[in-house]
């Protein structure tokens, strides 16, 4: 009696079967360790470094704010007069 390969075995090298096997699940568990890693050792710093760098973004935007108020003041229809429209 002959044992029946699985429609999915068929024609598969014994070398792919462990990559399916062996080397992907590893290399899902190795992601999952270096995620847990990062979240307990790093996060925090990354997340520090982030703030800073939208705060310096936040004041070099106000620059231009408070430029804005100063170079767009109303000016009085005296001024207008010698100047053409």
């Amino acid at each position: 009696m002959r044992v029946r390969e699985s429609q999915y075995a068929r024609g598969m090298s014994n070398a792919f079967l462990a990559l399916i096997w062996w080397v992907v699940p590893a290399a899902g568990l190795i992601g999952a360790l270096g995620y847990v890693l990062w979240v307990t050792q790093f996060k925090d710093k990354y997340e520090t470094e982030t703030t800073r760098s939208v705060s310096q973004f936040q004041k070099f935007q106000g620059a231009f704010r408070e430029a804005e108020t100063v170079t767009f003041k109303e000016e009085n229809p005296k001024d207008l007069q010698g100047r053409e429209k």
